[in-house]
């Protein structure tokens, strides 16, 4: 292999990670709402014939400190991630992950929807949506 396609090779791991850096803080954008900040967790959607299946990255948040609701052909995801007493206290190098209230619309695809089941699993939040 020549050092002009090794070259080439490492631009292109150094792009794709550049490019995996913008992602990330695009899915963690914040947003202004009602006067104050939120955030936007990112998730993933898949249809089967029975129903929706959602899986939205909410790692280090309690299940107390969030709602889930299914209404007006939309599921809406909403709660806090407080800030670590530690960051209150300490000079912070780097800050990557949101905090404070998040919330989440998803417009879901035409039909009916209920809340089949829901949990939370290793950070995420599986939410299973039974079509009627």
């Amino acid at each position: 292999m020549s050092s002009r396609h090794i070259h080439k090779m490492w631009a292109e791991a150094c792009e794709l990670l550049s490019q995996a850096e913008r992602l990330q803080r695009q899915a963690f954008r914040p947003l202004a709402s009602a006067g104050f900040a939120t955030w936007e967790p990112p998730m993933d959607m898949f249809e089967t014939d029975d129903g929706l299946f959602l899986t939205v990255a909410l790692p280090g948040i309690d299940a107390e400190r969030m709602e889930v609701y299914v209404s007006g052909g939309a599921v809406t995801i909403s709660g806090m991630r407080p800030t670590p007493r530690l960051a209150q206290q300490a000079l912070i190098h780097r800050m990557e992950l949101p905090y404070g209230r998040f919330e989440r619309r998803i417009a879901l695809p035409s039909g009916h929807y209920e809340l089949a089941t829901h949990q939370l699993h290793l950070g995420c939040l599986q939410l299973n949506l039974r079509k009627l």
